[in-house]
């Protein structure tokens, strides 16, 4: 693991800031104080397994705050950043999630990165009345009244991945994924969409989580001799098998491999010679240029190091808390019910470009962009849509 993932994020900055009981009002309730600060909790994987995939948000979040503080806070309030460890654990994430919420009384909480840690906050969001940003590509098939889901839902990035490659790289596609939710999801959506195209799917994999020996199924792709893979093979499996690509021979120069789980954050896992041409389906990349993502990128390594690299994730927890921000604004409040009653159909200009929340269902409008690994473990981006997708996080399946 990276020394980054090894720092303590666990004690937060600055204090709040309440009057007393000499002001004369000591009868009126807590919450009723002028305060100086509004809390923000941020609730990740500090420890444990995802702690290597997830632990990098908290920095992208916490330089958001520094920023609007530097700027002057929101509503004259400074940010007060209350960091919680999930651990991993889904148990954890919940008490963790009622701490920052019961206790704490945070304004909102930016946190999780697996759907069941996210599902395990709902019960929590819902009897706290409490406002959750989830800031990482998921599933879809969920639309919570408390949260809000910044990043692509997967019709926004499967259909957008194999029309590209039915388009420009062929008609045979082999699809090869972890067996969970979010793979055999995306497959169920990428199905309809590559017969749409005129192609067909000549295989379908599945190993389990955690799975690093995966010379059959290499094997049954050789046999299948696909035109184009489309993975969703996630997390540490990815450094076994990108390897044993290469080394059956299907680098990324022979052989057209589209992942939409593979961003710039993995390859410093699975090795830049190992993912050098293979392909990505992502909102973000590091590699963008464009104002917003020239300041975002020259930030960021100016206070986290210049060997560090942006995935998606990261660049979607940063909007994060933009985007929290915009919706008190907007609101004129803190209350998580008026925030989430402010925030439809808000625009933020973010490192990615525009976003906007969409006006019922609680994800975001967004382009998507297909990226090619380069040997340097960033990407060229090789396509974009020409227009933002709307999120569909229920569809015909």
């Amino acid at each position: 693991m990276s020394a980054y993932n090894r720092r303590r994020f666990l004690q937060h900055s600055g204090s709040m800031v309440l009057l007393g009981a000499a002001s004369g009002v000591a009868a009126l309730p807590r919450r009723a104080f002028a305060q100086e600060t509004v809390k923000l909790g941020l609730l990740h994987s500090l420890s444990g397994t995802i702690a290597i995939a997830e632990a990098s948000l908290v920095d992208a979040e916490k330089l958001a705050i520094e920023e609007i503080n530097a700027a002057g806070g929101v509503m004259g309030r400074m940010i007060d950043p209350i960091v919680e460890d999930g651990a991993s654990e889904n148990a954890v994430f919940a008490e963790k999630a009622r701490k920052l919420l019961d206790r704490d009384k945070v304004a909102a909480i930016i946190g999780c990165y697996t759907s069941a840690s996210r599902k395990a906050l709902l019960p929590v969001l819902a009897r706290s009345k409490g406002l959750l940003y989830y800031p990482t590509y998921y599933e879809g098939q969920e639309q919570d009244a408390r949260v809000f889901y910044p990043s692509q839902e997967a019709t926004q990035s499967v259909i957008a991945a194999v029309e590209w490659m039915a388009r420009e790289k062929g008609k045979t596609f082999f699809l090869v994924g972890s067996d969970y939710i979010y793979p055999r999801t995306c497959n169920k959506i990428a199905k309809p969409a590559i017969a749409h195209m005129g192609a067909k799917v000549v295989g379908e994999e599945y190993a389990p989580l955690g799975h690093t020996e995966f010379s059959s199924i290499i094997n049954k792709i050789k046999a299948a001799k696909p035109e184009c893979i489309y993975s969703t093979v996630v997390g540490g499996s990815n450094v076994a098998f990108y390897k044993q690509l290469r080394a059956a021979g299907l680098d990324g120069t022979r052989v057209v491999l589209l992942s939409t789980v593979v961003s710039e954050n993995e390859i410093e896992g699975i090795g830049k010679d190992n993912a050098a041409g293979y392909y990505a389906c992502m909102g973000y990349f590091q590699s963008l240029r464009n104002p917003a993502n020239e300041k975002f990128v020259k930030a960021f390594k100016a206070k986290y190091g210049q060997d560090r690299v942006i995935g998606d994730p990261m660049e979607v927890a940063y909007n994060s808390v933009y985007l929290w921000k915009l919706g008190a604004e907007k609101a004129g409040s803190f209350d998580p019910d008026q925030v989430i009653a402010a925030s439809a159909g808000l625009t933020l200009e973010a490192p990615e470009g525009t976003v906007r929340v969409h006006e019922k269902n609680h994800h975001v409008w967004k382009k998507v962009r297909v990226g090619r690994a380069r040997p340097d473990g960033q990407f060229d981006v090789v396509w974009e849509s020409a227009d933002l997708i709307e999120p569909n996080p229920f569809p015909k399946l």
